[in-house]
């Protein structure tokens, strides 16, 4: 984890599928490229919006975050 980039939430906010085609979210400081995932087409994934911090959000989802190991890692939040 020390070697990846770092972005702040104002760099995250840019990669909300709406003002460039990266679609990011960050969950525990991490931040995964969710851009290939049908699920999260325009940026959006049921109520929750990429660009986002979405570790607090991740109670309210029918799954567990063993999902973002599906995604690649882009960097860290900080």
């Amino acid at each position: 984890m020390e070697t990846l980039p770092e972005y702040n939430k104002f760099q995250l906010a840019l990669r909300n599928g709406q003002d460039r085609e990266e679609i990011w979210m960050a969950y525990k400081g991490v931040i995964y490229d969710v851009t290939t995932s049908r699920l999260w087409r325009k940026g959006q994934h049921y109520e929750h919006f990429a660009g986002q911090d979405l570790t607090h959000e991740l109670a309210d989802a029918p799954h567990t975050e063993l999902v973002f190991q599906r995604f690649p890692i882009i960097g860290k939040l900080i």
